[in-house]
């Protein structure tokens, strides 16, 4: 029979994807046992982060302030407008240093089979950024599953209806790859997706 505490902990440590009982059990054990001075750090980052952390009134995105500094930045391009599926996928398009318009944060991705909806995902306040106006073209960079190609046809469709330029990210054969190592699908989509 183990603690409460430690069952807390380990039940806590579930909580993040990937991260099952025996997963949460050993880092639970290793935080415990061999660092307890970095479980109180991830305990105080982990606590300042949901106090202080909310969404930014433009984007959707995580921030500390009203609107983030990606939406402040004279510099970006305000015609384009490119939507993504989390602020993961937003830090590796930033980290890419290939894009340099603004972004709209859906956090999440139509799913039935969860029972996730356009209303669920922000499809609306997307919209409502879209034709505020500036907005030139909607760069739908949803994921290539398929949950992420649903959302990107019901929003290209609710798009285009408002009469907006929607685009979406290529997909293909990723650069450097031999093609007996790629999937079929990829190679189905990049010989049908070729320019």
């Amino acid at each position: 029979m183990t603690e409460p505490a430690l069952d807390g902990l380990i039940d806590a440590l579930r909580r993040l994807p990937g991260v099952g009982v025996k997963s949460a059990q050993r880092l639970a054990f290793h935080l415990l046992q061999h660092d307890r001075d970095g479980a109180r750090r991830l305990a105080t980052a982990l606590n300042d982060a949901v106090q202080r952390m909310r969404h930014c009134q433009r984007c959707h995105t995580f921030t500390e302030a009203e609107v983030c500094s990606t939406c402040l930045d004279p510099r970006r391009d305000a015609r384009l407008l490119c939507v993504v599926e989390t602020p993961a996928d937003q830090a590796a398009l930033e980290r890419s240093g290939s894009y340099k318009g603004l972004y709209f944060v859906l956090m999440g991705r139509i799913s039935p089979l969860d029972g996730l909806g356009a209303d669920d995902i922000g499809a609306a306040r997307l919209l409502e950024r879209a034709v505020e106006g500036g907005v030139e073209e909607v760069i739908l960079a949803t994921g290539f599953t398929a949950e992420g190609e649903v959302t990107a046809h019901a929003l290209a469709t609710a798009l285009k209806a408002r009469g907006i330029k929607v685009t979406r990210l290529a997909r293909g054969v990723p650069a450097g790859s031999e093609l007996e190592y790629v999937d079929l699908g990829t190679i189905a989509h990049a010989m049908g997706d070729r320019r």
